[in-house]
């Protein structure tokens, strides 16, 4: 055998593995099922719940598997009595310091510490309950932390710490006092947090969550003054089938179209039009920087709000780098208000538009600033997220499954390839090459199909040709990955060398927004690269397939606009960054 592997046992059964495997990996391997709470693939192991338990022949002590390596010769017990009686005992003692209230509790039957009481037949509590009598942090527009929920595993402040790089919360208190909170105790709004949501969507259990704003839209959609739009964001058309049981990547954007009709709005739009807009603002915005040099480079995307928020409290330096161009969730708003508006006959007043979107940072940018109100009212009214419109659509009691395929509405509903795929990590920059291209040179671009920018990998490079010149990109996702791009950018400029790169997209989320903190829960690299097939199937089934292309794009200028970068479309399509400080209290 390779000399990196290692032979071993799992109850009785011998196989080699790799050596470096944890035991808990291993027994994945045979089909073995060891419990689990604080572990989370995306993170490293840290052992605190000690559900994991198993034991080792030869051995009187009891090993957690989540962060045990397995040894040559090890002979591996995950299952007997003793085992299970520990495990059971732990799950009560965390049931004993937590609030019974699962009724009422936005993650009742999706829950991991609910799962494992079921699954361990805990039907009485031998130990007396001890609630830690703490108050609701809802200070966010986008997250609620409730900390009386917390069942210290840790998952939150890893991700926040280690895997986004924002350090906006950590354990307080010690011993039976322990909590999370922001540093220095604060409230969440008062913190470095930028709303991404990874917190809530790697939590287990009910302890952070999306402040949830279905009651806003069930109350619009019953008011006759209302005229009810719904704009549907590129990743939550792989999603969103997975809270109906669906496999991660299936398409159901059509279903999802007659969903939102029968829950009642008059407009089914699509954000992937605002993508393909974003393409044409924004790439021409690469152009007139790269080509005839007005506007420093690199030039960096501007999609996502919670790198927005990012920026503004940790590189203002770079704010000039940043594209004006507002995300496509932003544009088909203000256009919902305008274009739309004056084309239906319909005061922008009595328009509520609401958007579906995997992110819950998105609810933040709808009132990040003066430039989401450029409609002259409130461009989006209200933002909810791939798990929100799950919870509609069940309480409404449609069958999703078996809706009819419809279509969305013209013109804000006509998309192309490119703007489908803005929802993975690499798309935006794909799209905008593919236009910037033909921008450039006037030519289309022989294969639209940019692989080096497609991946999983944390950060990507490619480099183009453009008209006799070289294009050098980068994608980074994930926020711990991107401050290396970032410091090689600052330090570039500081020490007048070549820029390494001349244009750069930026997400928050791992994968890209297919992985939002709104999306459905439980989340891994297979299933973020499910959703990724997801978004490139749909692109590559497009009769067009770059933004340029878009007969509703070319006619929003021809009727509207004018032209990309117009005095119309920088009112209506483009913001303004402002530096803030990292805490506000």
């Amino acid at each position: 055998m390779n000399a990196k592997t290692v032979s071993i046992k799992v109850n009785g059964m011998p196989f080699f593995v790799h050596e470096g495997t944890t035991v808990l990996e291993a027994a994945k391997l045979v089909n073995v099922k060891i419990p689990t709470l604080c572990y989370h693939p995306d993170l490293p192991a840290w052992a605190a719940c000690g559900i994991c338990v198993v034991k080792v022949e030869g051995s009187p002590k009891m090993f957690r598997a989540c962060s045990t390596p397995v040894e040559d010769g090890m002979s591996i017990i995950t299952h007997d009595p003793e085992i299970v009686e520990v495990r059971r005992t732990v799950i009560e003692l965390i049931l004993s310091t937590h609030p019974n209230d699962c009724l009422q509790c936005l993650r009742n039957q999706n829950c991991e510490l609910q799962r494992l009481a079921a699954e361990f037949g805990i039907r009485e509590m031998p130990f007396e309950y001890n609630i830690n009598q703490i108050p609701v942090d809802d200070s966010t527009t986008s997250l609620i932390l409730n900390p009386e929920k917390c069942v210290k595993c840790g998952r939150c402040v890893k991700v926040c710490q280690g895997m986004q790089n924002v350090w906006a919360i950590e354990f307080l208190g010690r011993g039976d006092s322990t909590r999370i909170a922001p540093a220095g105790d604060v409230l969440l709004a008062e913190s470095p947090c930028i709303k991404c949501g990874q917190c809530s969507a790697h939590c287990p259990v009910g302890a952070i969550y999306e402040k949830d704003e279905t009651q806003k839209v069930w109350k619009a959609l019953q008011d006759p003054t209302k005229h009810c739009v719904v704009q549907i964001a590129p990743a939550v058309r792989v999603a969103l089938g997975e809270a109906f049981g669906l496999e991660p990547g299936t398409l159901v954007t059509n279903k999802a179209y007659a969903a939102l009709r029968r829950l009642g709005f008059k407009g089914i739009f699509d954000t992937n039009f605002g993508a393909d807009l974003t393409i044409m603002e924004e790439g021409s915005e690469f152009v007139e920087r790269f080509v005839h040099g007005k506007g420093d480079l690199p030039l960096i995307t501007s999609c996502c709000p919670a790198w927005v928020d990012y920026l503004e409290k940790y590189y203002h330096d770079l704010i000039p780098l940043f594209s004006t161009a507002k995300s496509p969730q932003a544009m088909v708003g203000a256009l919902s208000k305008t274009y739309y508006a004056d084309k239906s006959g319909i005061d922008c007043k009595n328009i509520f538009m609401v958007s579906i979107m995997p992110c819950t940072a998105k609810k933040y940018e709808i009132v990040r600033s003066e430039s989401m109100y450029s409609s002259g009212c409130q461009d989006i009214d209200v933002s909810i997220t791939t798990r929100e419109l799950s919870r509609m659509i069940k309480s409404a009691g449609i069958d999703f499954l078996n809706l009819p395929d419809e279509d969305a509405d013209a013109p804000l509903g006509i998309y192309t390839g490119a703007g489908t795929i803005f929802g993975a990590t690499g798309g935006v920059m794909e799209a905008a090459l593919r236009t910037a291209y033909f921008l450039v040179t006037g030519q289309e671009l022989k294969n639209v199909d940019l692989e080096d920018v497609r991946g999983i990998e944390g950060i990507k490079e490619a480099r183009i040709r453009m008209a006799g010149k070289e294009v050098r990109v980068a994608v980074a996702h994930q926020m711990g990955n991107i401050e290396q791009v970032l410091d090689m950018v600052r330090e570039a400029k500081a020490k007048g060398k070549e820029l390494p790169w001349h244009f750069i997209e930026v997400m928050a989320c791992r994968g890209g927004c297919i992985g939002g903190g709104g999306q459905p829960y439980g989340a891994t690299d297979e299933i973020r690269k499910k959703r990724i097939a997801g978004m490139y199937k749909d692109d590559s089934t497009q009769k067009i397939r770059c933004s340029h292309q878009n007969p509703a794009i070319k006619q929003l200028y021809a009727e509207f606009l004018g032209k990309p970068l117009s005095h119309k479309s920088h009112e209506l399509l483009h913001t303004k960054y402002t530096p803030r400080p990292l805490y506000t209290r």
